[in-house]
């Protein structure tokens, strides 16, 4: 596999191959740019509690934080968070909801279990579990528009594989992984022991292409490697006349490029209002 500066995968040591999936690492501030995000989420939470925590299955993690918009027949924002798919919780992008609600979407939060607890594959089916769910109940609280499903980093590559759900309309992928190969190659593995088959199976870029409109996002400014992902997997998808733009967040790193989806006139908010025309 050829990287984004055209050395080999291969050639790598561990430390390069860890050094260029290690979003925390390079972004010096992270930490603070996590704390302000989770801070600016509770006091969102407190102050929308009426559709929280509800249900979608046995688990505290398999549950969705609703907030309905204005109209209940307006688009709904559905947001995955990120975490190599071993890290975070829905509760602490709450404040992901600003910017749409602002512009009179309704927003859910997807939560599900995490590596090691849970397999890729388990997740995957969570994911697709909790779709079944809000198809069928989001009318109740609300939310009985078209959905548009987003999610970031690991959230990003589960947004490219949650796509292929009936009730997804659009999708915002955000700084998503989309070939899972080089990913078992690296720190990450040990927690989400990637099996063969997943691989084959989990990777969108090995999936057959869904051809409803999807925005592949990533921040300019972020590692070579995210931008490679997502610059080869919408390829894929033009190759396949599938619709949706490649959409490099200017002077965004992997932290930053959430701020053109939280933000009112955000960016990322008027690509996916732009998929739905």
């Amino acid at each position: 596999m050829k990287l984004a500066n055209g050395l080999d995968w291969a050639s790598l040591t561990q430390r390069e191959r860890d050094d260029a999936y290690d979003n925390r690492k390079a972004v010096a501030d992270s930490p603070a740019l996590t704390e302000e995000r989770n801070q600016a989420s509770e006091a969102f939470r407190a102050a929308h509690p009426g559709h929280l925590n509800l249900a979608y299955g046995p688990s505290d993690r398999e549950a969705w934080d609703l907030f309905p918009g204005r109209d209940p027949s307006a688009p709904v924002l559905v947001f995955v968070h990120g975490g190599y798919w071993q890290w975070n919780r829905r509760q602490d992008f709450a404040c992901m909801a600003e910017g749409a609600l602002a512009m009179g979407w309704g927003v859910a939060l997807c939560g599900y279990s995490l590596a090691p607890d849970a397999t890729l594959t388990r997740i995957v089916w969570q994911l697709n579990t909790a779709l079944d769910w809000l198809s069928v109940h989001g009318a109740e609280h609300g939310m009985g528009g078209p959905l548009v499903l987003s999610g970031w980093s690991a959230g990003g590559h589960l947004t490219a594989l949650g796509a292929e759900h009936p009730s997804v309309s659009a999708a915002v992928a955000i700084s998503g992984i989309f070939e899972l190969g080089p990913i078992r190659d690296t720190y990450l593995n040990a927690a989400l022991k990637l099996t063969d088959d997943e691989i084959i199976n989990l990777s969108p870029m090995r999936r057959p292409v869904v051809m409803k409109p999807m925005a592949i996002v990533h921040g300019a400014a972020e590692l070579p490697e995210l931008c490679r992902q997502s610059r080869d997997f919408h390829a894929r998808r033009a190759a396949a006349q599938a619709p949706g733009p490649l959409w490099p967040v200017p002077g965004a790193d992997h932290f930053r490029v959430l701020e053109a989806l939280r933000r009112p006139d955000g960016l990322l908010l008027r690509v996916a209002a732009e998929m739905l025309r």
